[in-house]
């Protein structure tokens, strides 16, 4: 900081209120700071600013391990917004969902100095076992089973479901098969809840398939067992990976899409624009996610000094997906008269 105090002629005390974003300083001389840290190839060290701060600038993201694509791009969401709020993420991913391998994570996370933590944990075990753990730090979860705890924050998963389900029910669809995720995840149950819920409320009888596992494959298997029912006419997949497998499987079993049956999914995958045909789907805006977290979260730092983080935040409001329609859905075709 001296050496470019030097080389910008101001004190190492300008140098620092620049670094620290102070609002009183010229625009020149900010500048003129900015472009002798360029010349210098300046870093800010990060551990010698927290001895100074008891602040890291570092934020901890306890995050199960796994290839999803709704949890990778909300992890991916996360720290694009911690970077741009000028904190760095520091990831522990979890290598199973007792409570040993929970609380060694988070003990790396603390010994790192985090200054709080994000807990991108879909499964309903992990946040079981977490819930017995006695967390002091400031810290939000992506998903959770209360609604109203005050560190949650999430995607409307159910109300997303129920999108796509009326969707489908506006289009004249009436024996609508919704193929699950795995058991176990908050993404399966809330989107089961919200096609059921619509499935009933529109008179009609909801009609689960055997759970996926999130894989085209599992897709794959569903559609097989579904293409010989001619009276589907529409199936909602919890994600967008198993209804590719659907596509697959009813083009092999002679079922035409959308002709014949309709498919719609959910997440909207890069690829979904893609499939043949393109698919409906339901979107989650995960760059929204990952703002709402980082700020909730820097907000509870914040807070941290004058009380128990989290006592007068209030539970956030859940991010609202989506219905994103493409050339997978059409009106269910008219039922077939006999001569």
């Amino acid at each position: 900081m001296r050496d470019v105090a030097r080389r910008a002629g101001v004190s190492h005390q300008t140098v620092s209120r620049v670094l620290n974003g102070h609002p009183s300083l010229r625009t020149e001389t900010r500048d003129r700071v900015l472009a002798a840290m360029d010349e210098l190839s300046f870093r800010p060290n990060r551990a010698a600013r927290a001895l100074v701060t008891s602040r890291s600038t570092t934020i901890g993201v306890l995050v199960s391990k796994g290839f999803e694509y709704g949890p990778a791009a909300s992890l991916q969401a996360i720290d694009s917004a911690a970077r741009e709020a000028g904190y760095a993420v520091d990831v522990a991913h979890l290598d199973d969902v007792d409570a040993d391998s929970i609380r060694s994570a988070l003990d790396r996370l603390l010994a790192h100095g985090v200054d709080g933590l994000v807990i991108l944990a879909p499964q309903t075990q992990t946040l079981s076992e977490i819930g017995h753990l006695s967390i002091t730090l400031p810290f939000v979860t992506v998903h959770s089973a209360r609604a109203h705890d005050d560190h949650r924050l999430s995607m409307d998963q159910s109300g997303g479901a129920a999108l796509a389900t009326r969707h489908l029910l506006g289009l004249g669809h009436r024996r609508i098969v919704h193929v699950p995720g795995p058991d176990g995840w908050f993404e399966t149950e809330a989107r089961v809840r919200g096609y059921c819920g619509e499935m009933e409320a529109w008179g009609c009888e909801p009609e689960l398939q055997l759970s996926g596992d999130w894989t085209a494959e599992s897709g794959y298997r569903a559609g097989l067992a579904l293409a010989g029912d001619p009276g589907v006419t529409a199936v909602f997949s919890s994600n967008d990976q198993m209804a590719l497998g659907l596509l697959h499987a009813f083009r092999e079993g002679g079922r035409r899409v959308p002709e014949d049956v309709s498919v719609v999914g959910f997440d909207d995958v890069p690829e979904a624009a893609h499939y043949w045909p393109p698919l409906t789907t339901v979107r989650q805006d995960f760059p929204e996610l990952g703002r709402r977290c980082v700020a909730r979260l820097l907000g509870l730092i914040a807070e941290a000094g004058t009380g128990p983080a989290g006592d007068s935040a209030g539970a956030a409001p859940d991010v609202v997906p989506e219905l994103v329609i493409r050339a997978s859905t059409a009106p269910a075709a008219a039922p077939s008269s006999a001569p």
